[in-house]
């Protein structure tokens, strides 16, 4: 079993802000809240999406891993839970808040001064059973690059049809990966 670097994750988590805000601060609206069609997403969605994750999944489930371990089941991680907090924001008061969120969580997490055995402590998910604290903090990272990638994807698909035969050369015009609630 590969050991799970907490430096590296912290390195790529501590970057995801600065990326979004590159890749979406001052882009047209027809950027950023145009999606892929019915039942997926927007940038601007994905964007709530993590705020809303910043709030109520990473940090909270770290905590509870380190409290009660196995002994409690996290809550629910409600999908759709920033639909409700993001109505009425503009995409900048966003990247705002979302820069400001992960800035307090990896400040929370490295206060937490982790040892390679407290990554291996156990906490319970409610759908896929025992987990540990380095597979959670694994999963935050790869979940902030699923939902770059869908972002880079959900971008693209608005030039699926100028792009014209080309098209089949674009990856990220063919794939279908991660985008629906």
């Amino acid at each position: 079993m590969t050991l799970h670097n907490l430096k590296h994750t912290i390195s790529l988590l501590t970057r995801t802000p600065a990326a979004l805000d590159a890749l979406l601060r001052g882009l047209p609206d027809t950027w950023t809240f145009r999606d892929e069609g019915a039942n997926t997403w927007s940038a601007f969605d994905v964007l709530g999406h993590l705020i809303h994750g910043e709030r109520t999944d990473w940090m909270p489930r770290a905590r509870m891993i380190l409290q009660f371990g196995a002994s409690q089941t996290f809550e629910s991680f409600d999908r759709l839970g920033h639909v409700q907090e993001s109505q009425g924001k503009s995409l900048d008061q966003l990247l705002d808040e979302f820069a400001r969120l992960r800035s307090e969580n990896l400040r929370q997490l490295r206060a937490l001064n982790l040892r390679q055995e407290d990554l291996a402590r156990r906490g319970r998910h409610p759908a896929l059973g025992v987990v540990t604290l380095s597979q959670l903090l694994a999963t935050w990272a790869a979940h902030d690059l699923t939902h770059l990638h869908q972002i880079s994807r959900i971008m693209a698909h608005q030039y699926r049809e100028t792009v014209g035969p080309w098209s089949a050369y674009l990856g990220v015009l063919q794939c279908a990966g991660h985008s629906s609630p």
